[in-house]
């Protein structure tokens, strides 16, 4: 180090000096790590000789005391760990790991609400306090996007708070886009003083991105095991919004109708695929991620046991691929786009736009328009619904149908526990006879109806079994 000047060994490992690239006369120590080739540099904060050969001598026992008892000696920001992390991150995402947009919102939380909240604090110092106190802290500091868990009020300079940070955010996008800006963006405050609150969804997602920072930082041993934080404070859970069955009729019966208003071929195509799209999300119950990723190749007719034909797809999204079965429909469905695609051939992606060019938004525009023209845009929560919603009216249904949750969470790529975290109230209503049983004006049904009921049922049975066997003969 060319800076180093007036150096004294006091011991091996153990040197004190001066800087030559600064005006002040205060020494400093060196510190050689034991078993490890690192150092660490400490300001003795003295210009006295004697006094910094003493002060050396008590950080070095303070280093081999840290060492002893797994304290931390290195010293670091919160928001220099959180991008380290980050790094790990974009690793995995290129080893295909996980997904590309993960470390995208890995980067927006870390570099976003956790940097204004513990950006600049030590790693070591976050204890129990300030991670419990993150939710209210995130409460009155963001603002969210939707009004279902109530609005706030704020005051103008909270108001202009919040405009420069959409400033802020829209300059780095241009940045990240290559795009030399030329002028500071400006973002005017917003009229309205009201805002709704941050979602307890966004805050438990972005306290498991703090969590595994965290987690980060005992694995490089830059803080101690017991700065774990596994538990999470209880939140408010959403219940995830579905169409009904008499919605999703409604939805059937209104898209045809919508097909056929459309003045121009173009939204005649457009139209036809989008309502078809609808179908067959909410017949699979696949991501939209799947959705734009599903290739002419990835499926396959089928026939199940009973020599029914059905439709096979492999899809692929979230970095998990999985074989989904569907309903004969669904590959008729499939042919009503292929009939007007100009993207056939088996690499080409089933879901373009009108030239044949892979969809980049899977027609959310025309997803609410077609959501407006039902009266179905909002759920019962107040909420606009958005594509997602399909998967779960699949789920749904399916379970109020009385499929297994182990079988409906291979079908749709997720855990049993994710299916009954989420779809729980739909047992509720599965086993009404159960929960109302012994109520006044309920009665269950008489053991003789459903005797007579059972052997209705294995008499029918029997008797289409035996038609089958004669056609197989005659055949």
């Amino acid at each position: 180090m060319a800076f180093v000047t007036e150096k004294e060994e006091l011991k091996p490992g153990l040197i004190i000096f001066r800087r030559g690239d600064v005006a002040h006369r205060m020494w400093y120590c060196r510190m050689k790590m034991p078993k490890a080739d690192r150092y660490k540099t400490v300001s003795l904060k003295t210009s006295a000789k004697e006094a910094a050969r003493g002060r050396a001598f008590d950080q070095d026992a303070d280093i081999r005391f840290r060492i002893k008892h797994d304290v931390p000696v290195f010293n670091r920001p919160f928001r220099e760990v959180g991008r380290e992390y980050l790094l790990t991150q974009e690793a995995r995402a290129q080893r295909g790991e996980i997904g590309k947009a993960r470390p995208k919102k890995i980067r927006a939380i870390i570099e976003g609400a956790l940097d204004k909240y513990v950006g600049s604090t030590q790693v070591h110092l976050i204890g129990d306090e300030l991670w419990g106190g993150y939710p209210a802290w995130r409460r009155v500091n963001g603002a969210g996007r939707n009004k279902r868990n109530g609005v706030r009020e704020v005051s103008d300079e909270m108001a202009q708070a919040f405009a420069d940070n959409e400033a802020e955010r829209r300059t780095k996008v241009q940045h990240t886009r290559g795009i030399r800006v030329l002028k500071p963006i400006k973002v005017k405050p917003s009229d309205e003083r009201t805002v709704p609150f941050i979602s307890d969804s966004t805050i438990r997602f972005e306290m498991s991105i703090f969590g595994a920072v965290m987690n980060y930082a005992i694995k490089k041993r830059y803080v101690p095991a017991s700065q774990r934080f596994d538990e999470r404070p209880k939140l408010k859970t959403m219940r995830r919004d579905e169409f009904t069955l008499e919605e999703y009729r409604q939805l059937h019966t209104v898209g045809r109708k919508w097909i056929g208003e459309a003045d121009k071929p173009s939204s005649v195509w457009y139209h036809t695929v989008t309502y078809n799209m609808i179908l067959i999300a909410c017949n699979t119950g696949m991501r939209p991620a799947e959705m734009k990723n599903l290739r002419w190749r990835d499926i396959m007719p089928a026939k199940d046991r009973e020599g029914r034909e059905i439709v096979v797809l492999f899809v692929q999204g979230k970095g998990k691929s999985r074989k989904l079965v569907a309903p004969k429909s669904v590959g008729d469905y499939l042919e009503r786009i292929r009939a007007i695609s100009k993207a056939t051939e088996p690499e080409d992606r089933v879901f373009t736009n009108i030239a044949g060019k892979p969809a980049k938004s899977l027609y959310t525009s025309l997803i609410a328009d077609l959501l407006n023209e039902a009266n179905l845009r909002e759920g019962t929560q107040g909420v606009p619904r958005s594509p997602y919603c399909f998967r779960h009216t699949y789920a749904t249904l399916r379970l109020q149908e009385g499929v297994d949750v182990y079988f409906l969470a291979e079908q749709m790529g997720t855990s049993v526990h994710m299916i009954e975290e989420h779809y729980g109230h739909v047992n509720t209503i599965k086993h009404a006879d159960r929960v109302l049983q012994g109520m006044a004006g309920w009665e269950l049904p008489h053991p003789e109806v459903d005797v007579t009921r059972a052997k209705a049922s294995k008499a029918a049975e029997t008797h289409d079994k035996s038609r089958r066997g004669q056609h197989r003969r005659t055949g």
